[in-house]
């Protein structure tokens, strides 16, 4: 059903062009939009005009239209005005109201189409079959972008999205739940996902300047069928919890560059445990210090290097080796010897990885 707003403005419009009233109506007799007051008056005079066989009549000084879709009679427009065109033009209007619920009617297919592509509710047949009659091109590569509004339906942002991708009749803008919003974007002919990194930045900008949003964007893999996009959404999914855990700091995260963080993401929670026991003996490495914690992360942006990371801690180097001697002694775990160092990064991610799923068991 078209929106009384877009009703109102379209046959304001027409006013504005032709000089004559116009007002639209349900079948009960309900006024919708109009040009005019008091439109209301009329209501036993469009009821008693429903239940006749015409599809257009003059009654009471006005011309009186049955606008149908798909033979299902849905509004009646009154038109009414001081030239002979009056006919001509009530009939435009009904014409265009028909357009309308038609456009209408193919947007709300296309995104339930969407919708149910994305939550694999289809059969591999019934996508083909419904994307052709829908007039959505099956091989075009695609690509799924996440955004994580702050609030639940947050209407500014679904409507700035709306207006930034509305003129590419190959995006397409839903929802499956009340706080993301979904893209589903065309790739272009060379786009790499660097690019495709810019365009979530541009997409963040624009909401936080414009929307007012805070969100954060996570975007899956680019698939060249239409089948395939809900693994893209899938990815996008992933990418999203996986890029609070490990990466908190970034509002933009791609299924791309999610490495270990996305193998640990899939391990059982009874496997973690098992792990952390057997590298930490028992201990939490929450138990650590906070000059120990940095030590280690400081280590580990410096890929190792005891010389950069003393000089960035502002440390000599002999304070740096004491502390990674202390820490060794405590796990066993010697971060110069490269395997420790790897087993220690993961531990320490796995750590991150149950404290937050234990949170949202909470």
């Amino acid at each position: 059903m078209i929106s009384n707003q877009i009703l109102q403005s379209n046959i304001e419009g027409l006013k504005e062009i032709t000089r004559i009233d116009l007002c639209v109506c349900d079948v009960e007799g309900k006024v919708l939009a109009s040009t005019f007051e008091h439109a209301e008056e009329y209501e036993s005079s469009i009821l008693a005009f429903v239940d006749s066989p015409a599809d257009s009549q003059v009654i009471s000084g006005y011309q009186f239209f049955k606008v149908f879709d798909e033979h299902q009679l849905e509004y009646i427009l009154l038109a009414k005005g001081g030239s002979d065109d009056v006919y001509m033009v009530g009939k435009l209007a009904a014409f265009q109201i028909q357009n309308l619920l038609v456009a209408y009617k193919e947007r709300f297919d296309k995104d339930n189409f969407i919708k149910n592509l994305l939550l694999d509710n289809l059969l591999l047949v019934d996508i083909y079959n419904r994307a052709k009659k829908l007039h959505i091109e099956t091989n075009v590569k695609r690509v799924v972008f996440l955004i994580e509004t702050k609030n639940e339906k947050d209407t500014n942002a679904l409507e700035t999205m709306r207006s930034l991708f509305s003129t590419k009749t190959k995006d397409f803008i839903t929802a499956v739940d009340e706080k993301n919003i979904i893209l589903v974007r065309e790739v272009k002919p060379g786009e790499t996902y660097e690019d495709l990194e810019k365009t979530a930045n541009t997409i963040l900008d624009m909401l936080n300047t414009e929307a007012m949003s805070k969100v954060r964007i996570a975007f899956g893999t680019i698939v060249g069928e239409i089948k395939d996009v809900s693994r893209s959404y899938k990815e996008a999914k992933m990418a999203l919890d996986v890029g609070k855990i490990f990466y908190s700091s970034k509002n933009v995260v791609a299924y791309s560059n999610l490495g270990i963080g996305r193998l640990i993401y899939q391990l059982p929670l009874p496997l973690c445990r098992m792990f952390i026991k057997e590298i930490f003996d028992g201990k939490n490495p929450d138990e650590f210090d906070e000059e120990t914690l940095t030590t280690i992360n400081k280590f580990f942006e410096n890929s190792l290097n005891v010389s950069e990371t003393s000089r960035q801690l502002y440390i000599h180097r002999n304070t740096l080796v004491y502390r990674l001697d202390k820490l060794q002694k405590s796990t066993g775990l010697d971060l110069r010897v490269f395997e420790d160092a790897i087993t220690f990064k993961i531990a320490l991610m796995v750590v991150k990885y149950m404290k937050y799923m234990e949170n949202l068991d909470y």
